[in-house]
């Protein structure tokens, strides 16, 4: 992002000297303000981040819905809640403390506890680089003899001593291999925890562990018949995925009349009850016993007659402004009764296996083992047949529309998706250019004659100018991207939500790689060194060495006002109260809006929370050696972020997207982008210096870390994907030590095939006992840092993992129909309507449940009118979860 580190070098007298060696000890100092961007960052960022913090503690006491939803919300299973904060001001922060991280894992999803381990991460890598450099680089740079000043002085552009780099070089030795063993480490640890969550009974008897999906399936093999012959018995069952375009627009447009008939029901009783506590207001003596006495089953509509007149009843238009004006109930009463047998016939062909294949296939085998054998075979004797494979997806991840596409189509989906990711990231670097030079402006002033006038104004109000804005600006740029790359991805032919999130997490990553760093810092360099190098062509390449390290003061100012700011902001979570409890209430006029709202959770989008970690993280290594003190503020700045993001995921956000947790090696990997660029610095500035002992020391580093990198990678690449079959064997063991004896024992390592239950699952029972004593002797800290493939091993995370959950059971129609397109399987949605004292909802009930059911239970108008909706799972229209 843009640099806030304005160090206004003075360019008049540059100019005046005809000296091109800007940052000398000649410059004046009076004219750097790095400290007063740093303050005007650091002030306004505290303030709002007290008031954002302030108001956040007096509102979580009563606004539980809002600040700890996770913790009592109805609609949850009691595995999924965590445990009730003291609604004291600051009595909650001991008990949140003592929760641990791996309470998201139990409780919440992989994903989530990985986002908090990887923050963790972070916070630890970069405290030990400011443990590691500032002993050694502060003293060096500070009395480098450049003659630097405030912030500045402590960079490596106050250096002019060509031997002093040796100990830049000798720092970035030491914390680029620390890097390195932390991905090593972090790699191991997730390898084996993801094992272990994999093998575990809470997930390897679900349906999504037993199924793979098939793309690009040709026609020939787009059949049961063909798919059964290829697998035999090992199958237990397939879905051949058909085209059911015409059958989404019929579902949808059913779907679309019974949300408008529920819609105008609702505002029907509402009408009618009204007008009867409009009555009674008024003193009519009969209105309450005409009430108790309306004739429920006659005359559709007279209930509500009683109250309203029938021109007031809901109407619209068939076509807008010249279409017929229709009752809006009777219409889509009919609509409703024409539609509803249409569309399940047209299901039942689906169904049958008469309609049109297409190029997926799904296949459920009958245990995990035998679906992995197949994942990790190859499929098809002819390249990008049957591939793309996918196992461990739940029926919602599926992007039905990549479905039926051949792998023509998806290669050059692919490729012209990538080509938009590329274009998108050049095309953005004009505006963030433009921020980079704001960032910077006043050393332009100089250039450019028409913006003079800056120079008169307030140092105080110019380092807002250079500092807050340009940060808010590329903030605002940066909101706009995600939305559009979800879209590149899903368009690229991907056949599952977890693979698009993946997508974006690199894409965004590259995107905030390329253009919130390094486009920002090239621009902010050049603007600041561009009046001597139009003087001085030649001089180009050691004013851009010398200002290069001091675009570093931006992001000091950067991570102060992300931290700050984000954290508190995420806390409160200011836009998220405005929508749940002032729009809410205006928009939600039925009670399935209301309770919707309610027991919805706001959900984390992984792909693009990743990335921008990750490029906060590859900052803080790429300025380690070359501005140390960024080190300190990216420790402070990733650890409110990690606050602000476990108070989430303990107790208000949920995540829908399942990647098993592969955002997190993803993110490891651009983690070691820091360590690419902050060697290439090193190189270039040691390169400009003329200094050849550390350039040797960076060239041989850069050669080792790639060699040890692409070893690195070969080894654990494999093991992201696939479970081993060794493990299998130890874990059936482990079970049965802990948990007396597995039934069925055959149904993990597949000797033997277990029958289906009458609920089409594979039910297996087991016996609960003592879990067995831990693996090895519990290790001190530095042990278990220094050796994750011992103290971190497969026995020792499955430890981590619930083992007492009861294998997945599921009815049969729920087995039979899990991976049919949603269209298939949709029925007509029960309506719901709030009940009123009149009778009218009754009535109304009666007559439209026979065309498709509608109920008014769990809702009412209380005496003042106000919609009263129940919010737990005795709602009619509450849905269990089901665990694919």
């Amino acid at each position: 992002m843009e640099v806030l580190d304005a160090v206004a070098l003075s360019r008049r007298q540059v100019n005046e000297n005809n000296d091109p060696n800007v940052g000398s000890a000649r410059d004046d100092p009076n004219n750097s303000n790095s400290l007063s961007g740093l303050v005007s960052t650091l002030v306004p960022s505290l303030l709002l981040a007290a008031a954002f913090t302030i108001v956040f503690l007096i509102l979580r006491r009563t606004l539980i819905r809002q600040y700890a939803p996770r913790s009592y919300l109805g609609s949850l299973r009691d595995h999924e809640k965590s445990p009730k904060l003291p609604k004291t001001l600051f009595g909650w922060i001991p008990a949140f403390n003592k929760i641990p991280d791996t309470y998201v894992l139990q409780h919440n999803s992989l994903d989530g506890y990985f986002l908090l381990r990887y923050l963790k991460i972070c916070v630890v890598t970069c405290f030990v680089g400011c443990c590691m450099t500032w002993p050694v680089l502060f003293p060096i740079n500070a009395t480098g003899g450049a003659g630097k000043q405030q912030l500045d002085l402590l960079t490596f552009a106050n250096v002019i001593n060509k031997y002093r780099y040796y100990a830049h070089a000798g720092v970035a030795w030491l914390f680029v291999g620390f890097v390195f063993f932390m991905v090593t480490r972090e790699s191991i640890y997730y390898i084996n925890l993801r094992q272990a969550y994999l093998l575990s009974p809470l997930y390897a008897y679900r349906i999504s562990s037993r199924s793979v999906l098939f793309s690009s399936v040709p026609d020939e093999y787009a059949n049961e018949r063909k798919i059964r012959q290829m697998y035999g018995k090992k199958l237990k069952n397939v879905w051949v995925a058909t085209q059911t375009k015409d059958l989404e627009d019929k579902v949808e447009e059913r779907n679309k009349v019974a949300m408008k008939l529920e819609a105008a029901e609702t505002k029907l009783i509402k009408m009618a009850d009204d007008a009867r506590r409009k009555s009674l207001k008024k003193g009519s003596g009969d209105v309450e016993g005409a009430a108790a006495h309306v004739d429920i089953s006659g005359e559709s509509g007279s209930a509500a007659a009683r109250w309203i007149q029938p021109k007031q009843r809901p109407t619209h238009k068939l076509k807008p402004l010249i279409g017929k004006k229709v009752d809006t109930i009777n219409w889509c009463r009919s609509e409703l009764q024409r539609m509803i047998p249409e569309v399940a016939k047209e299901q039942d062909l689906h169904r049958s296996g008469n309609a049109k294949s297409s190029n997926t296939v799904i296949v459920e085998f009958w245990n995990q083992t035998e679906a992995q054998a197949a994942y990790q075979m190859v499929a098809h004797h002819q390249p990008l047949h049957m591939a793309p494979r996918v196992i461990g997806f739940s029926p919602h991840e599926v992007v039905w529309s990549n479905t039926g596409i051949t792998w023509r189509t998806r290669v050059i989906r692919n490729i012209l998706c990538i080509a938009a990711v590329v274009v998108t990231i050049i095309f953005w670097s004009i505006p963030v250019a433009v921020v980079g030079l704001i960032s910077n402006i006043n050393s332009l002033t100089e250039r450019i004659p028409f913006l003079s006038f800056i120079n008169s104004i307030p140092s105080v109000i110019l380092g807002v100018v250079t500092g807050l804005l340009p940060v808010v600006l590329l903030a605002l740029l940066i909101a706009m991207l995600p939305p559009w790359l979800k879209f590149l991805a899903k368009t690229s032919g991907l056949p599952t939500l977890s693979q698009i999130e993946l997508r974006v997490q690199t894409s965004y990553f590259w995107f905030q790689v390329i253009q919130v760093f390094l486009v920002t810092t090239l621009s902010s360099a050049v603007s600041k060194a561009i009046q001597p190098i139009l003087s001085n062509p030649q001089s180009v390449t050691t004013l851009l060495a010398t200002n290069l390290p001091l675009a570093s003061n931006f992001y000091i100012n950067f991570f102060i006002l992300r931290g700050l700011t984000f954290a508190s902001g995420a806390l409160l979570q200011l836009v998220a109260l405005i929508l749940f409890n002032v729009l809410g209430r205006i928009l939600d006029k039925t009670p399935r809006k209301a309770y919707q709202r309610w027991v919805t959770l706001s959900r984390l989008g992984l792909g693009t929370i990743f990335p921008v970690i990750s490029n906060l993280a590859v900052i803080a290594i790429t300025y380690s050696c070359i501005a140390p003190l960024v080190l300190g503020f990216a420790t402070i700045g990733l650890y409110l972020f990690y606050f602000a993001y476990r108070y989430n995921l303990l107790f208000v956000n949920t995540t829908t997207v399942d990647t098993k947790g592969l955002v997190y090696p993803r993110a490891l990997q651009h983690t070691t982008v820091g360590c690419y660029l902050l060697i290439l610095c090193l190189l270039g500035l040691f390169g400009i210096q003329a200094a050849p002992g550390p350039l040797v020391l960076m060239v041989v580093l850069l050669i080792v870390s790639v060699l040890y990198h692409v070893s690195l990678n070969n080894a654990i690449q494999p093991l992201l994907y696939y479970l081993p079959r060794s493990l299998e064997a130890e874990e059936e063991t482990l079970l049965r030590a802990e948990e007396g004896v597995v039934h069925s024992s055959g149904a993990r390592n597949g000797d033997s095939y277990e029958k289906p239950g009458v609920d089409g699952s594979n039910a297996i029972g087991i016996d609960k006992g003592l879990p067995t004593p831990p693996p090895h002797k519990r290790p001190n800290l530095l042990s278990k840092f220094l050796r994750p493939d011992l103290y971190t091993d497969y026995a020792t995370m499955r430890r981590l993992v619930p083992q007492n959950f009861a294998p997945a059971q599921y009815e049969e129609e729920t087995a039979r129909e899990a991976y049919h397109h949603p269209a298939i399987t949709d029925r007509p949605p029960l309506l719901w309507v709030p009940r009123d004292q009149s009778g009218v909802s009754r009535q109304e009930c009666m007559h439209t449940s026979h065309v498709i059911p509608m109920t008014d239970e769990g809702a009412y108008f209380d005496e003042k009118g106000k919609l009263v909706v129940v919010k737990d799972d005795t709602a009619p229209i509450f849905e269990p979860k089901i665990y694919y």
